[in-house]
């Protein structure tokens, strides 16, 4: 049975937005193409980065991984936070900052994953 906590919220929620994104990326959506063109990572980024995040869900809502997924999507969404902060700008293709708007969300629900996990990693395990 699902147990409602904070630890199982923000891993649906993280699970949530990087699984929902994953439909642009893997159709060669025109916003996401457009996105990493602009990184000059198209096509393999997209497609590489996407695996990541699909990887990252499914150990986000697997309590035994959420640490590790946690970690993970702090790597990824940082990634995106960086190139929305330093190439992308917030609002893109006049989105409203959508997107970097749920990287941060994502960001933040794995950053807190992190310090609820943290007996799951051996790094923080010692904290």
């Amino acid at each position: 049975m699902f147990k409602l906590s904070l630890s199982n919220v923000l891993a649906v929620v993280a699970a949530i937005i990087l699984l929902q994104t994953l439909f642009f990326k893997f159709t060669a959506h025109p916003d996401s193409v457009y996105i990493f063109t602009q990184l000059g990572l198209e096509p393999y980024g997209r497609i590489g980065i996407g695996v990541a995040e699909l990887i990252t869900a499914f150990l986000l809502v697997w309590p035994r991984t959420r640490g590790f997924g946690a970690v993970i999507g702090l790597g990824v969404i940082s990634g995106a936070l960086f190139f929305h902060i330093t190439k992308l700008g917030i609002n893109v293709n006049n989105d409203g900052g959508k997107l970097f708007g749920l990287a941060l969300a994502t960001f933040v629900c794995c950053l807190v994953l992190v310090f609820i996990e943290r007996k799951q990693l051996p790094i923080l395990n010692r904290l």
